[in-house]
């Protein structure tokens, strides 16, 4: 070929490109639909292009430094250059954010921006309580107000997608990332849901303090086998139904436009390749409009759980299923384009997770303005503000659940008194923000020790006692707990024999719980239970204050002990939260969204259990429900929680005896506030069907009310119960309301109240 012909070539080619481009500019006309806008630029779009969008990589270089020239991240950086990225996670910083966005923006031949995601679980860098601990303030506002500080911190950095909220129901404290979700009610969790994608979304996902939520783990992730990660759910239907899809329906009805699924089968299929889920539920049934997201590499382990056979098996069955973006296994970018050639994957697929992905792209207004997360002087001002970090202490004294209070030994007196402080965790400054802290700064939690420090009017002497966990601590190693070193016992009981009362702060370190952190025993780890006894013996005047990320088993301390107190991981502001609890400035409200096992052998257990066809025993012999070495009740109960003060329950009423199928149920009850503290009481409304065409539980949350009351006052509580909270959803997931009579209990715990019954005509 000639030069003359050669340069003619070029100039065609040019055109070519030149015309392509300006007919992609159609897409940033906003007069257009958004439906109009996606179909505009997806015809615009190569194969490989649109298979680009369902890409997302891990961020794992330098952007705002010198560019990779060789080995996987070179291949990163020239997919991004090719539009063959539709999103980066992990990559944070408005500066790191910019340039990166730069590269796919500027240097692709279309221009599409990324989408830049990150887990934002209960904060950026300023954290709030771990969602497990939050769930436990029952306050729906304090929650959405929590997730919008995430959202607004989150944002300033560059991101704009988290990986949240974890809407996991659980009934099994083993299973790590139980701190991660709302507990175990399907009623409080989809509440919550609703209220945590409120926060990270807003009301307008085009302004750029707002981030997309992404409910996660599609679905029954909770329930895996053991408690243990990565593994199996086997489940029926009437389970799947009531219990695990509720919060996720909620997340989807609040407008949460991403969800994740789950690393685990359901019922033999992986959730990644799980079309029943992901195309008969989520995109069918329910009318999902947005997309789903892998989680991290979970569509190259349908190989490794024997559902795939290899790289392109996997990704034709993960795309056919309903998984739309592929996180970090990279098998779309490697096998798709083949997959749609050769006809083993249909385009349209193709076609409609990308129309998904970009739909999200217009909605948060990055076609309009790409770097519009990437303002510097924003990230700055807005990071750890002093507003944020008020915010989170609120929703810290929210949090704490009082278990134990004998004797009323809280509040402490704010004078007058010595106090030895004993306990690692009383100093520490890490564990307090959690597991998922990876924005936030090492040792940036206030410590209780900080926070007891800033009350001067007694005497207050620390001592360590013993380490948790002895050698690095982080978040992809194991944790080393240390069961030999004594060393600290005997200076602990030297200063707890002579104070007038101890505080010891015992539980978990941060990364005892989380993902990956299943256990075996739920107990003091290491050898705390043997200085918490020791220290007893020299002084049996004690508050125990627990840093934990699940419920724990504590049969001897919740009998001997005089006052316990759940303080959960609390955050940034964790220390300064449980002094203010525990000096009376806060009069803790908490209720426990998760029961407190006696033992782990009664894992899992949950209050809204089923009656078997023995629940008592009748006859006095051994031939009913239950265990020959343990109680069936939990040590503490779903909803439980103490306060300074004392409430009393009284005039439960209902709006008339019987109603007409689809009649408003209006249920009323007074309380009053009969101590000496001003407080505020979970007002908990529940019912119980006693025949029904399946099986019910004994008892189901479907209705709370949060309710301040001054000391001496009587307020009225009024619930409204609909086929909505009447109903359930039977084997084959249709939905019925059944005539029949209903019991209803009214009370500040699930296994206490006043009750009544009406009947449904």
């Amino acid at each position: 070929m000639n030069q003359k012909i050669k340069n003619s070539v070029k100039v065609i080619a040019l055109m070519i490109v030149t015309l392509s481009y300006g007919q992609s500019k159609a897409h940033l006309d906003k007069s257009k639909s958004l439906d109009e806008r996606v179909s505009i630029l997806l015809e615009q779009m190569t194969l490989e292009e649109k298979v680009g969008q369902m890409n997302q990589y891990n961020g794992s270089w330098d952007f705002t430094g010198p560019l990779p020239e060789s080995g996987s991240e070179e291949v990163k950086y020239k997919h991004l250059k090719n539009g063959w990225v539709g999103s980066m996670l992990n990559l944070r910083g408005a500066k790191a954010v910019r340039a990166t966005q730069q590269i796919a923006v500027e240097e692709s031949r279309l221009g599409i921006p990324l989408i830049f995601g990150f887990d934002v679980v209960h904060g950026y860098k300023t954290l709030s309580p771990i969602p497990l601990a939050e769930a436990a303030s029952w306050d729906l506002e304090a929650i959405e107000k929590s997730a919008k500080i995430a959202a607004d911190e989150a944002s300033a950095a560059g991101l704009n997608w988290t990986f949240a909220p974890n809407v996991d129901i659980s009934h099994d404290a083993r299973w790590g990332r139980v701190m991660e979700g709302a507990g175990e009610d399907p009623y409080l969790g989809s509440k919550i849901a609703t209220a945590r994608v409120n926060g990270f979304q807003g009301k307008n996902l085009d302004a750029n303090n707002t981030i997309v939520a992404c409910a996660k783990h599609f679905a029954a992730y909770g329930f895996t086998e053991a408690g243990k990660e990565y593994n199996r759910v086997d489940m029926g239907m009437s389970k799947l139904y009531n219990i695990v899809l509720p919060p996720f329906k909620a997340s989807l009805d609040a407008g949460a436009r991403t969800f994740m699924n789950s690393f685990s089968t359901l019922n033999g299929i992986p959730a990644t390749g799980d079309r029943f889920l992901q195309r008969d539920i989520l995109k069918g049934d329910w009318g999902f409009k947005g997309f789903v997201v892998s989680d991290w590499g979970s569509i190259g382990e349908l190989v490794t759980h024997g559902f795939a056979a290899d790289d392109a098996d996997a990704s034709a069955k993960a795309v056919k299923a309903g998984s739309d973006m592929d996180m970090e296994s990279h098998f779309y970018v490697k096998e798709l384009v083949k997959l749609v050639k050769n006809g083993t994957v249909d385009e349209a697929l193709v076609d409609d997770a990308v129309s998904r992905i970009l739909s999200v792209k217009f909605e948060l207004g990055l076609f309009d303005d790409p770097y519009k997360y990437c303002d510097e002087v924003r990230e700055k001002q807005v990071t750890g503000s002093a507003s944020n970090n008020e915010a989170v202490l609120d929703v810290a004294e929210k949090s704490i659940v009082l278990l134990k209070n004998e004797n009323n030994v809280l509040p402490l007196k704010k004078s007058g008194l010595k106090i030895a402080l004993i306990g690692a965790l009383a100093a520490d400054k890490n564990s307090p923000l959690g597991s998922w802290r990876i924005a936030a700064d090492d040792n940036t939690a206030v410590s209780v020790l900080e926070g007891m420090q800033n009350y001067k009017g007694n005497t207050l002497v620390y001592e360590k006692g013993t380490e948790v966990s002895t050698g690095k601590q982080s978040f992809i190693h194991e944790v080393e707990v240390n069961t030999d070193d004594f060393s600290g016992f005997d200076a602990s009981k030297n200063v707890a024999k002579s104070a007038d009362v101890v505080v010891i702060v015992l539980g978990e370190i941060g990364f005892q719980s989380g993902e990956a952190r299943s256990r075996t025993e739920i107990d003091l780890p290491g050898n705390q239970q043997q200085l918490l006894e020791e220290i007893y013996k020299v002084n049996n005047n004690v508050v125990l204050v627990l840093n934990n990320g699940r419920p724990l088993a504590l049969p001897w301390a919740s009998e001997h002990i005089p006052a316990i107190v759940e303080a959960w991981q609390l955050g940034t502001q964790s220390g300064n939260a449980v002094a203010r609890v525990l000096y009376g400035d806060y009069n803790p409200s908490g209720k426990l969204p998760m029961s407190f096992p006696r033992n782990v052998g009664q894992c899992p257990i949950y209050y809204n259990h089923f009656n078997t066809g023995r629940p008592i025993n009748k006859d006095g012999n051994v031939f009913w429900s239950h265990y020959i070495d343990s109680e069936n009740t939990p040590l503490y109960p779903f909803g439980y929680g103490l306060s300074y003060t004392s409430f009393e329950y009284s005039n439960l009423k209902l709006s008339q005896e019987q109603y007409k199928l689809g009649e408003t149920v209006k249920v009323s009850v007074e309380i009053t506030n009969t101590g000496d503290y001003d407080g505020k009481e979970v007002v908990q409304l529940y019912i119980n069907d006693p025949v029904a065409s399946i099986v019910r539980p004994i008892k189901e949350l479907k209705g709370f009310e949060l309710v301040p009351l001054k000391k001496g006052e009587t307020k009225t509580v009024e619930f409204s119960l609909t086929n909505k909270e009447l109903g359930f959803f039977n084997n084959n997931g249709e939905y019925l309301v059944e005539k029949g009579t209903f019991n209803i209990m009214v009370g500040g715990r699930s296994d206490k109240g006043l009750k009544s019954q009406f009947e449904l005509k």
